[in-house]
């Protein structure tokens, strides 16, 4: 199966989303990245698929999730790399192949996961990792790389791209040695599955 469409439904109930994860499940043939709680205690449906699959999938999950939908995104041709740094995939950083970073920090994970798809459809960069859930707060993150000129483009194409949802965007220039390490470090827990790390 192509996993070229990616979908995501936050709810404010967890006893709909679970209801919502069942429906969705049961409409077409997608893959489930994740179905967990978010903070401030919102359910988070997150899932891949071939495009009809997953508008179908997406379309049902909203049908019985009628009043308890808080965000929700639909992107039928995500960006490969957006789909590979949900899965945990991360640019090996450091110091010295780094021009420059691009730090996004968005208020919700839909409006994350729609600016990271935007900025690398639209800029010449590279993901360098995505956080998405697990302490922040209900917030979403990720980071960029590149040369300054194609960073300070897609931070851009992030403000332009998030307008209010935007709660963060950092540029670092030749960022320092013994700050890299810290840049992605290891998330609470990655999305993978029922019982996953």
């Amino acid at each position: 199966m192509a996993n070229d469409a990616l979908a995501l439904v936050e709810l404010g109930s967890v006893a709909r989303g679970l209801k919502a994860l069942d429906a969705l499940v049961k409409k077409a043939p997608v893959t489930l990245l994740e179905a967990n709680l978010v903070e401030p205690g919102h359910y988070l449906l997150l899932f891949v698929g071939e495009v009809a699959a997953v508008q179908e999938s997406f379309a049902e999950a909203l049908a019985v999730s009628e009043g308890a939908v808080l965000d929700s995104l639909l992107l039928p041709f995500a960006h490969p790399d957006l789909l590979a740094g949900l899965q945990g995939a991360e640019t090996p950083a450091d110091a010295d192949s780094l021009d420059t970073l691009g730090l996004v920090e968005a208020r919700t994970v839909a409006a994350t996961l729609g600016a990271c798809d935007r900025c690398l459809k639209d800029a010449d960069v590279k993901l360098v990792g995505l956080r998405v859930a697990g302490g922040l707060g209900g917030r979403g993150w990720f980071a960029l790389c590149g040369a300054q000129h194609d960073v300070e483009a897609g931070l851009d194409v992030a403000r332009g791209s998030l307008g209010d949802a935007a709660h963060a965007i950092e540029l670092i220039p030749r960022p320092h040695e013994e700050m890299v390490p810290w840049l992605l470090r290891r998330a609470p827990f990655r999305l993978g599955g029922p019982g996953g790390p």
